[in-house]
């Protein structure tokens, strides 16, 4: 990745020269450094996911994540945290402080990506750094169980049972109560959508916010941007199958609202929304219609396309800077939704 580093400081004839011809689809133009990236990524990456034993992918991705992630971004501190749970052994957790001294912090419940199978605490350590220090609040990262040692429903329990976690002992995290938002990114917005359906659904305070970049929605139906973008932008079609198979583990659960939140009969009543989709990325339409319907029900939402991305952006903060763009521009929406409810 040094050499792409490099390439990336270069002027920008060189970086097409070596990129090829712009890549336009959909009435949208790739990214050059996307365009750079995804070029490298084809050229160093091992057999695709969906041919890999899980074990070996969840490497593969670490080691890829590691090279896109860039140097961490500096915090006050990091603490490990163990969330009860009545049937099994603790959540583990991560606790992000920023720099800023003043308490009570808003919080952030963050929930990471991964199709539910291959992401983790370490892969998006940098991605809750990044968002603890530019929106100066407490993050609060889940390890929710994965599949496909634990199929669905267990990752929405731990993620309903962190939240709740983090609503009861706000004060004792450094927390305001009034200010805690959930979000995440791919399946981590998946269960963030959730979290908040689920909350209205049973009466309880739900999120003061859900923060969702390029969630996935709909297990059901694949759309147009399946066909555009299935292949060679970094998350695939035969990739998604692959997460679906090792998360589902019954027939009839794709329709099931806590596997497919666009599924839900009833999005009112839900908290503000802030729906950020790439361009390039077989997730987009479905995480664009999720927003559309979020605000046909009157719930307040602002969706936001970067059109020339690629999906995973929040995680590409070492090179280029489109990542960092690009998730700076949601964490500035997630600072000030959470800011007017800190009192």
């Amino acid at each position: 990745m040094s050499a792409l580093r490099a390439l990336l400081a270069s002027p920008s004839k060189l970086q097409r020269l070596v990129a090829g011809p712009a890549v336009c689809l959909d009435g949208q133009e790739l990214d050059l450094q996307v365009q750079l990236m995804l070029k490298f990524l084809a050229a160093s990456s091992g057999p695709p996911l969906e041919c890999l034993r899980v074990d070996v992918a969840r490497h593969q991705v670490a080691r890829e994540t590691l090279m896109l992630a860039g140097p961490p971004p500096d915090v006050a501190r990091v603490d490990q945290l163990q969330i009860p749970r009545e049937s099994d052994a603790p959540i583990l957790a991560r606790l992000y402080m920023p720099r800023r001294s003043t308490q009570p912090f808003p919080l952030l419940v963050y929930f990471h990506g991964g199709g539910f199978v291959v992401g983790d605490l370490e892969t998006h350590d940098n991605t809750c750094r990044f968002i603890a220090r530019e929106a100066d609040m407490l993050v609060l990262a889940v390890d929710y169980r994965r599949a496909p040692e634990h199929t669905f429903p267990a990752a929405v329990e731990d993620a309903v049972t962190a939240f709740e976690f983090a609503a009861v002992h706000a004060q004792a995290l450094g927390a305001n109560p009034s200010a805690i938002a959930v979000g995440g990114d791919s399946a981590g917005g998946n269960l963030a959508t959730v979290v908040c359906q689920q909350s209205t659904m049973a009466g309880i305070k739900p999120p003061a916010f859900q923060w969702l970049l390029y969630p996935m929605t709909d297990f059901v139906e694949r759309r147009r941007s399946y066909g555009l973008f299935g292949e060679g932008f970094l998350l695939t079609a035969g990739q998604m199958d692959w997460f679906r198979s090792h998360y589902l583990a019954g027939p009839g659960e794709e329709p099931d609202p806590r596997a497919s939140p666009l599924r839900a009969a009833n999005l009112g009543g839900l908290p503000p929304a802030y729906i950020a989709t790439a361009g390039f990325d077989v997730l987009r339409d479905e995480g664009e219609e999720y927003a559309q319907r979020l605000g046909a029900a009157g719930t307040p939402v602002v969706l936001r396309r970067h059109s020339g991305l690629a999906h995973g952006f929040a995680a590409n903060l070492g090179i280029g800077n489109f990542g960092a763009r690009a998730l700076g521009e949601a964490v500035g929406v997630l600072r000030a939704a959470v800011s007017s409810q800190h009192t």
